[in-house]
């Protein structure tokens, strides 16, 4: 299976693996990255086109990019870590982003940040801390319920009955409520729709919720853990879902008209509320209790994820952290680096470190192997030395 971009390019998973091969191998130079981003930023604004509603094409940082340097982790087996005291862990939350438009037309990406919640909610006193609530939303037909969702599903979940304590029912009310929602409101295009992908933080419990394409992927030692599912039609879960709702899928679509299998939104193919229809805004949750392996989750939408693989991403964004510390500027890197493989799709990275310190470099063990002679060949050697 491979993507087709709009430019007639094709990204096939074999071309994925190779990119990230060159890359965390470490033959990809800094001089490089920065001479194709001054490229891509002159060409995004000769092509950039006014979305609906005059919203910005492209959110980004200041900050400068980066890239590798020599010896990146290259394996796992046989690593050396040191012991987690977990009983003592208390994570520190702060993030980075970056989007960008990338080749198509609009920007229909969205995505939140809070890294201190205590001082966004009222009557706060009883509330767990450190917590923290991150999201990235990739909308299609229009921004408007990649807009709506994003400015009220943190409001939704906490107001829900069930949180905190039940924060799994609340999130799941939350997505249920923004979806109907986006039916009701007159004032936006009941044809948008969005994909929504979660993070909420209280103490050490992180609980993800995903609804759509978006990938969360946890750093955990320089290991890539996939914390969400893609949901594709084509995947067999889906799939199969999707057929006893009575739905089809035509060359990777449901209906034939969508590439995702849930989105909130999207009501000229859901039709009326409380119908069964195989378009579902249900997510799916994943919840890690975090320890002090677990060092940062990177949020990406689905333009990120259809040109690299999680393990390169991880891998990247570990060796940028030793280097510099600053998440934003990880989150840049890896929207440069997923536009110089030809991405076909806008471009939005959350990168969320759960430590106030760089990743610990880890310590690769030596082997020793023990020689031995045999007493036979110990007595040659006598001789050949007793004969000089």
């Amino acid at each position: 299976m491979s993507v087709t971009c709009g430019g007639g390019m094709a990204v096939s998973p074999q071309h994925i693996a190779r990119l990230d091969a060159k890359l965390c191998n470490g033959n990809v130079s800094a001089n490089s990255i920065e001479e194709n981003d001054e490229i891509l930023d002159t060409s995004n604004q000769i092509s950039a086109g006014k979305p609906p509603r005059s919203l910005s094409t492209v959110r980004h940082c200041s900050s400068s990019a980066f890239l590798s340097e020599p010896e990146l982790e290259k394996g796992i087996t046989g690593l050396k870590l040191l012991p987690a005291d977990n009983s003592v862990f208390s994570p520190v939350f702060r993030s980075g982003s970056y989007s960008e438009k990338g080749p198509k037309q609009y920007m229909e990406d969205e995505f939140i940040c809070v890294d201190n919640l205590r001082e966004h909610l009222p009557s706060s006193s009883n509330f767990p801390s450190p917590a923290a609530f991150y999201g990235v939303f990739d909308g299609h037909g229009g921004i408007d319920a990649a807009t709506f969702t994003r400015s009220n599903i943190l409001k939704f979940i906490v107001e829900d009955s069930h949180f905190p304590a039940g924060i799994k029912k609340a999130v799941k009310n939350a997505f249920a409520k923004a979806d109907h929602a986006l039916a009701d409101a007159k004032s936006l295009d009941r044809s948008s729709g969005t994909t929504a992908l979660t993070a909420f933080m209280l103490d050490r419990m992180m609980l993800i919720a995903n609804a759509g394409d978006s990938r969360a992927v946890l750093g955990k030692r320089g290991r890539a853990i996939e914390l969400s599912k893609d949901h594709k039609p084509n995947v067999t879960s889906e799939r199969i879902r999707i057929e006893k709702l009575g739905g089809v899928i035509y060359d990777g679509y449901l209906n034939g008209q969508l590439s995702v299998a849930r989105a909130l939104g999207d009501w000229h193919i859901k039709g009326s509320k409380g119908s069964n229809c195989p378009l579902s805004s249900e997510p799916e949750l994943e919840e890690i209790i975090l320890t002090e392996e677990d060092e940062f989750l990177i949020l990406g939408c689905d333009g990120l994820w259809d040109v690299m693989s999680s393990q390169c991403a991880v891998t990247m964004v570990r060796k940028a952290l030793m280097q510099h510390n600053d998440p934003e500027k990880c989150s840049k890197a890896l929207v440069k680096e997923a536009l110089q493989r030809n991405t076909c799709d806008n471009l939005t990275v959350v990168v969320i470190c759960f430590s106030a310190n760089p990743p610990p470099k880890i310590e690769i063990p030596k082997y020793h192997r023990r020689r031995s002679i045999s007493a036979e060949g110990l007595d040659h050697l006598k001789g050949a030395l007793n004969s000089l």
